[in-house]
C-alpha cells in the first residue's frame, strides 16, 4: 500500500467516525478483504473508536490494529449492558483475530437434564440444548460426579437409554430390567413408579444442581412432617434418609456466611499473554460453582476490559441473575440492578481471596502442564523468576559457581560448575590446582581462581556468565567482588548460597552489601540452586580427593626420567617392591624390562657404580 493509498484510507475512516452517534453500542472493524477483525462496545460510539485514530495512541499492537482497517460499522442499543451482551454475542459469532480468544469450557463436563417424558440425569462433553438443561461445567471432575452419586441415591432416576413414552408405559411395551432389580430405579417404565412422583424428584435434583439445597431440604422437612402427622412413618422414614443424605453433602460443600445469598465473585491473575478469570457463584451461603476461563489477549486488554467481558459471559453461561458482583477492582460498568463491590474485609473478602487463590492455582495448573509438552518452557520460566528475583538486567542464561577443597592446606584445589539455561553443562565444568596460596586460605584461594578464571575468558574472547555463584556466603562473595570488579573491571552479577549449621543451604545473598533474599526452600528455583551448589562441592571433592590418592600411589619410579608407567608396572609386579628394585642386579633388572631400560634403573639406584 502506497503512502498516498493509506492516507486516503485513513481520510475515509475519519469520515465514519466523525458521523458516529454520541450513543451506546457496538462496533466493527473491518479488513481489506470485508473479514470482521474487531468487535468493540461502547457507552459513546463516538468518543470509543475516535480514540483509535488520535496520533498519541501509544499501544504498538493497537496502532497494528488500525493500520489493518479498511471499515467500520456499528450497531445502536438502549443501554451499556445491551452493548455488553451485543459485543458478547457478535465475538462469539465472528471469533474476530484481534478480539481476546476465550478457551471455551467445552472440555470441561456438564451435567445434562434431558427433555424427555421420563428425563435423565448424565453427564456429558457435548452441549446440545434442543436435548435438554445443562448445569455446568464443571472444571473439578470429582465434584460433579460426586453431585451425581448424591442424585443417584436419593431419587434413583432412570439409567436406561430407551425412549420411554406415555403410550408405551401404558401399554405395557416395556420390561423391567436389571438396574430395578438392585434398587437403583424405581421402575417408572412399567408405572411402578408415578409420573408426578418421578417428576417431583427431577424438579429437585434440578434445585439442586443449581445450588438450592436449603429450598430442598425446607421442603423435606414439611413433607416429613406431614406424613408423620398422618401417621405414614414409614414414608416419612425414607424422606427422611433422602434428607440426610442432602445435609452431609451440604455440610462438606464450601460455607462461606450464612448471610451471603446469590452472589457472584469474579476474580483476575494475569501473565504476558493469557489472563485467568476465576467465577465463583454463592448461593445460600455456599459455593455452588466455580470456574476458571482462559483469555488470550490479542491488543494488550487491560484488566478491567477482560472483567466486563468475563462478567457478560459468565453470567449468560451459568445463567446468573445474581444483584451482586464481587470484583477485586472497580470498573465503569453498569448492570440494571446490579451492585458492584470491591471488598475490603469480612466474608466478602474472603470469597474474593478463595475466587483469586483458585485462579492462580489453575495458571500454576495449565503452567506445569505446558512445561510437560515443552520442557525449554520450564527452563525460561525459572531464569525469569531468578531475574526477577535478583532485579538483573537480563535473564541469567549461563551461571557459574565456585568452590575450594583442601585438608590442612595440603592438596589445595577448587572447581566451577557451569549451568546453562538452569541446566549442568558439564563440558565447561573446570578443575584448578591452588598455585599461590600456602596453607589452608579459602578466601585467598577463591580469589586466585575467579581472577585467572575470567581473565582467560577475557584473553580467549569466551562468552562471560550472567551470573556468579559464590558457594559461602558474605566472605566469599566479596572475594569474589574484588577479583572481578576491582581487578578485572568487569560487571558480573555475584550471588552467594550460604548453609546453615548442618550443611544445608539456606539463604541466598545477593548485592553489596549482600542482603538476604527471600525465596521458599519448597520452591522449584530454590532447589536448582541448591543442586547448583551440591554439584560444585561434589565437583571439587571428587578432583580433591584424585589428587590425594594419585599423591599416595606415587612411586620412587616416577621421578626417573625414560621410566613411563607402563615399565614401571612391569617392574613392580615382577620384584614387588621398591626396596628389592634397588637391590635387585643389573641380570635381574634386563629379564624384567630389557637391557636398554633395566640400565638407565641400574645407574639411577646406584650412582657411584
Amino acid at each position: 500500500m502506497t503512502k498516498e493509498e493509506n492516507e486516503a484510507r485513513l481520510e475515509k475512516l475519519k469520515a465514519i467516525v466523525r458521523a458516529l452517534p454520541d450513543k451506546p453500542g457496538s462496533y466493527q472493524f473491518y479488513d481489506a478483504e470485508g473479514t470482521i477483525i474487531y468487535v468493540g462496545k461502547a457507552k459513546s460510539l463516538k468518543n470509543r473508536v475516535s480514540s483509535y485514530f488520535h496520533s498519541e495512541v501509544d499501544r504498538f499492537k493497537t496502532k497494528v490494529l488500525v493500520s489493518k482497517i479498511w471499515d467500520i460499522s456499528y450497531t445502536i442499543v438502549n443501554t451499556e449492558e445491551d452493548a455488553l451482551l451485543l459485543e458478547n454475542a457478535l465475538i462469539k459469532k465472528y471469533n474476530p483475530r484481534y478480539n481476546v480468544l476465550l478457551k471455551d469450557g467445552k472440555t470441561y463436563p456438564s451435567i445434562c437434564i434431558t427433555k424427555e417424558y421420563l428425563p435423565r440425569i448424565f453427564p456429558t462433553r457435548t452441549i446440545n440444548k434442543k436435548n435438554g438443561t445443562y448445569y455446568g461445567p464443571y472444571s473439578h471432575v470429582g465434584s460433579m460426579h460426586a453431585m451425581l452419586e448424591l442424585i443417584k441415591k436419593i431419587y434413583h432416576p432412570r439409567t436406561c437409554r430407551q425412549p420411554l413414552l406415555k403410550e408405551g408405559i401404558e401399554g405395557g411395551k416395556y420390561q423391567l430390567c436389571l438396574e430395578y432389580h438392585i434398587k437403583n430405579c424405581a421402575g417408572p417404565c412399567v408405572g411402578k413408579q408415578g409420573w408426578d412422583d418421578y417428576q417431583k424428584n427431577i424438579a429437585q435434583a434440578r434445585e439442586i444442581l443449581k445450588g438450592n439445597t436449603r429450598q430442598v431440604l425446607r421442603e423435606m422437612k414439611d413433607e416429613m412432617m406431614r406424613l408423620a402427622e398422618e401417621l405414614r412413618f414409614e414414608e416419612a422414614e425414607e424422606i427422611k434418609g433422602r434428607y440426610l443424605l442432602i445435609e452431609q453433602f451440604v455440610a462438606k460443600s464450601e460455607v462461606v456466611s450464612h448471610s451471603i445469598d446469590n452472589v457472584d465473585v469474579l476474580s483476575i491473575t494475569n501473565d504476558e499473554k493469557i489472563a485467568f478469570i476465576n467465577y465463583i457463584h454463592v448461593s445460600n451461603g455456599q459455593i455452588n460453582q466455580s470456574f476458571t476461563f482462559e483469555y488470550k489477549k490479542r491488543l494488550e486488554e487491560t484488566d478491567e476490559e477482560l472483567l466486563q467481558l468475563a462478567i457478560v459471559e459468565m453470567r449468560e453461561r451459568f445463567k446468573s441473575k445474581a444483584k451482586e458482583i464481587i470484583l477485586p477492582q472497580e470498573i465503569d460498568m453498569n448492570l440494571d440492578g446490579v451492585t458492584i463491590t470491591v471488598p475490603q474485609r469480612g466474608d466478602k473478602k474472603t470469597l474474593l481471596d478463595l475466587s483469586l487463590m483458585n485462579g492462580k492455582q489453575y495458571k500454576f495448573d495449565r503452567l506445569k502442564q505446558a512445561e510437560k509438552l515443552n520442557p525449554e518452557q520450564k527452563q525460561v520460566r525459572l531464569m525469569k523468576e531468578l531475574q526477577d528475583l535478583l532485579h538483573l538486567e537480563k535473564m541469567p542464561y549461563q551461571i557459574e559457581c565456585f568452590d575450594n577443597s583442601n585438608i590442612s592446606g595440603t592438596d589445595a584445589v577448587a572447581a566451577c560448575v557451569v549451568f546453562k539455561k538452569m541446566k549442568p553443562s558439564k563440558q565447561d565444568y573446570r578443575k584448578y590446582n591452588i598455585k599461590t596460596v600456602v596453607g589452608p586460605d579459602d578466601y585467598a584461594s577463591m580469589k586466585e581462581v575467579v581472577f585467572r578464571r575470567y581473565k582467560r575468558l577475557l584473553e580467549e574472547e569466551q562468552p562471560l556468565p550472567d551470573l556468579i555463584v559464590a558457594d559461602g556466603g558474605k566472605g566469599q562473595m566479596e572475594v569474589i567482588r574484588q577479583a572481578v570488579q576491582d581487578e578485572l573491571n568487569l560487571d558480573i552479577p555475584i550471588a552467594g548460597l550460604a548453609k546453615d549449621n548442618r550443611h544445608r543451604t539456606n539463604e541466598l545473598l545477593y548485592g553489596f552489601p549482600a542482603r538476604v533474599i527471600g525465596i521458599k526452600d519448597t520452591s522449584e528455583l530454590f532447589r536448582v540452586l541448591t543442586q547448583l551448589q551440591d554439584e560444585v562441592h561434589r565437583f571439587a571433592i571428587e578432583f580433591h580427593r584424585n589428587k590425594r590418592s594419585k599423591r599416595a600411589l606415587h612411586s620412587e619410579l616416577d621421578d626417573i626420567k625414560g621410566i613411563g608407567t607402563k615399565t614401571r608396572d612391569e617392574l613392580l609386579n615382577a620384584l614387588k617392591s621398591v626396596k628389592k628394585i634397588k637391590e635387585a642386579t643389573i641380570e635381574m633388572l634386563t629379564d624384567a624390562i630389557g637391557s636398554a631400560k633395566a640400565k638407565i634403573i641400574y645407574d639411577y639406584f646406584h650412582p657411584s657404580e
